[in-house]
């Protein structure tokens, strides 16, 4: 099945947006999704001037990158902290992309405040006007205490709208639950609108994703799942290595590299 794949600019977490948009399309890729998430990768920000993010925008073009989703994350569940969102949402459409990516709490800092499923939903009902009037979806990424596809699936079907869906993280379901994609996804494929396709070997709180095809997640029965459900949702490849981080930029590029190799030895067009 035909779908967009892209590469998460949090690949080149530690290095710099123009490093991570030459390493990308470099190795051929024609889609990127930008990451903005405070306090871990900033590569583009709220608090950027205008010139600078132009700046951005004009190196993805004269690259020939599409920036077709964003990692905004912010925690959802603290009503103080959706006015940061909305700004995210803002960038978002700014460099025109269709999706925004968050968790339901913080992805990388701890979180202020904690909520209800229910709260939850009703927060982010709340930006539905915003997300409508920059043309955007909202993909909730399994992560931290919401890891399951399952979970993420309650709260999309509370929120009861088509701009706001499942971004499916193949890699954190294991890392936070110890449970198998594979087991996971078909209770929840209907809603994923977006996913991280991440590799990983471990288990709970091992920090270790490589390459896509080096780890233990089995990428080709994510793709058969999808595939059977008719869902042609987008895929972001991310690699966060372990927890010492890559040795150089090489070792990033080359593993953004092997990703689309192994992902074309499965017959992905990319």
């Amino acid at each position: 099945m035909k779908r967009i794949v892209a590469v998460n600019s949090n690949c080149y977490h530690g290095f710099s947006i123009e490093e991570a948009i030459k390493g990308i399309s470099e190795a051929g890729f024609q889609y990127i999704e930008l990451t903005a998430t405070k306090g871990w990768t900033e590569h583009v920000f709220p608090t950027m001037s205008f010139a600078e993010l132009q700046r951005v925008k004009d190196l993805l073009k004269d690259a020939g990158l599409t920036p077709f989703s964003m990692s905004g994350h912010t925690n959802l569940m603290d009503t103080e902290r959706l006015g940061d969102f909305i700004v995210n949402i803002q960038l978002a459409a700014f460099f025109g992309c269709d999706y925004i990516v968050s968790s339901i709490g913080e992805a990388h800092l701890e979180d202020n405040a904690v909520a209800t499923n229910e709260i939850a939903a009703e927060n982010i009902r709340g930006l539905l006007p915003t997300l409508e009037g920059h043309d955007l979806t909202l993909v909730l990424e399994n992560h931290g205490e919401h890891s399951t596809g399952m979970i993420i699936k309650e709260i999309v079907e509370l929120v009861d709208s088509p701009r706001v869906l499942i971004n499916y993280d193949t890699a954190n379901v294991i890392h936070y639950a110890g449970i198998d994609p594979i087991t996971d996804m078909p209770g929840c494929v209907d809603l994923i609108g977006h996913l991280h396709l991440k590799d990983k070997i471990g288990g709970i709180q091992e920090w270790n994703f490589p390459a896509l095809g080096k780890g233990e997640v089995d990428i080709p029965g994510v793709l058969t799942i999808l595939d059977k459900a008719k869902n042609d949702s987008p895929v972001s490849i991310e690699i966060e290595f372990t927890d010492a981080g890559p040795k150089d930029l090489e070792e990033v590029n080359e593993a953004v590299r092997e990703s689309r190799k192994y992902l074309e030895g499965l017959g992905i067009e990319v």
